[in-house]
This record gives structure tokens, sequence and C-alpha cells, in this order.
């Protein structure tokens, strides 16, 4: 029979690992699904709408083959709390199964965590963001530093300190990152700009590959190495405050004498009647 707990050649510390330092032992063959609850260390935000479509269906064929590692859950009687497996949880109700294989291991937070992040990891499972953050729990809540997360997901301190460093990205360039409009190389090189969020939406509009933004970013240094196309943050935060609530891109230009232009760029006919609509509801 296969090793549901099989890890991937070349990752630190794998699924198998983690279990043999836990006390892992078989419980009932299956558990009801509705005293399962979700892992509260769970780093994973997003599921693949489509790949979860994928999932729920082959679970409705074959039904569970790898079982969801579970611990007791230590504030709710009868319960056990996902460590490992919280997609098939999610495909498995989408299946409409009432019950689940698990396997429960006795596993504290820290425990409960790692779990959480070795799995993602070595599965990809993680958008960029999501695996920052894992590390940072670690660091933070844990105390970690970033040689000891590298050595536990076996991947370089390089690789541990360029994913923390997007964290220091503004928020509007994180939410990109999250929603896969750019990637982790392209967020790697906006890090420490002043212009970060003009220069992500830039990267958005031409389709510049990493190597392109790089390009763009090089060719908009000056000679003290600060980007000569400085955006005001308070404009950039005016046009992300405007793109919210008309769902339409918008280019504020102001010159030095405060006089400018304001562009939205709408792709269709609908989007001009929505924005024709907010303008006139506001004035």
């Amino acid at each position: 029979m296969m090793n549901p707990f099989k890890t991937k050649k070349g990752l630190g510390r794998g699924l198998s690992s983690l279990i043999g330092d836990a006390d892992s032992k078989p419980i009932k063959n299956k558990v009801s699904i509705s005293s399962i609850t979700r892992n509260k260390f769970q780093p994973r935000k997003n599921f693949d709408k489509e790949k979860m479509e994928e999932l729920t269906n082959s679970i409705k064929e074959r039904g569970i083959i790898q079982p969801i590692i579970v611990r007791r859950a230590t504030d709710q009687n009868n319960k056990f709390e996902i460590i490992a497996g919280e997609r098939r949880w999610q495909a498995a109700q989408n299946a409409g199964l009432h019950e689940v294989p698990v396997v429960e291991v006795e596993a504290d937070n820290l425990k409960s965590l790692e779990f959480a992040i070795v799995e993602n990891v070595q599965r990809s499972d993680l958008n960029p963001i999501e695996e920052a953050l894992g590390y940072r729990k670690l660091i933070d809540d844990f105390n970690y530093d970033q040689e000891k997360v590298s050595k536990f997901i076996g991947k370089s301190r390089a690789h541990v300190a360029n994913f923390l460093r997007l964290l220091s990205l503004p928020k509007e360039v994180i939410l990109l990152i999250e929603e896969n409009k750019i990637s982790q190389g392209h967020a790697k090189v906006l890090v420490g700009l002043d212009n970060a969020y003009f220069l992500a939406r830039k990267i958005i509009e031409k389709k510049l590959s990493v190597r392109q933004a790089e390009s763009l970013i090089r060719s908009l240094k000056s000679s003290n190495g600060k980007s000569k196309i400085s955006k005001n943050p308070n404009l950039v935060s005016l046009e992300s405050g405007i793109e919210e609530k008309t769902g339409i891109k918008v280019f504020i230009r102001n010159k030095k004498n405060n006089s400018g232009q304001v562009t939205f760029e709408y792709k269709d006919l609908d989007q001009l009647n929505r924005l024709i609509m907010v303008i006139k509801a506001n004035y």
C-alpha cells in the first residue's frame, strides 16, 4: 500500500518525519465530517476552484484514498482539528460524504503549524504571501530564526529571506500577488521601491516578464538609486480607492504646479456605464 505520508525528495522534514515525532495512533477508520474543524494555523487561505472541482469529482468516484491528519480540538468537545488535508475535507463535503478516514496524532500548536506548512510547501499549494506568512508565524510565535526555518523546510536561507521580504511590500502589491496578477519573481524586484504599486501596475498593464520588469526599473533609477518616477503615496492610495469603488483602472497625474489629469481606462461600455452611474450617484 502506498505510504500516504511519503515525502518529496529534497525537502527538509516531511510529513512522515513529523508524524514520527508525534504520537501517531489510528483511531476509528472513519469519523463524522461534521466533527472536524479547519486548522486555525492553516497558512493557506485560497483554494483553486478548478482543482477543487477535480478533487471533488475524484472523491465522488473513488472516495478519499489518503486519510486526513487530525488532532483533538483543544477548545471544542468531541471535535477534531485538521492538521493536514483541508482540501480533501472540503472536497468531501462538496461530494456529499458524511464520514471521512482520519489518522489522529498528538500535536501541540507548533507541530500543527509545522504539519500545515510542510504539506502545502511540498505540494506547492501556497501562494508566495501565504508561504511568507507561514514562515513569519514560525519566527514570531515559535522563536524560529531564518536558519531554522530553512533547515525545517529543506530550502536555502536566501529562499526564506526572499519570501519574508515580500511582506514589506505595500498592501496593494501584496493583494496583487495573492490574486496571482504578478508573480513572486516580479514582486521580488519591487521590494524596497517607494513606487512599488505604481510599477506593479505597469507590469500588469504592459504584461512584462520578470526580466523586462527589471529592465524597466533600471531605466527609471537615477544616479542616487531612487526611481525617477516616484509616485506620491497619497495619489496611489487615492487611485486604489477609486478603483475599488468603480472597478475601473484610474491613473492620476499631478504636475509640480498641482495641475494634472485623471484618466479612466474602461474595457467595454458596461464599465463606462458603471463609471457614469457612480459619478452621478456621488455628484
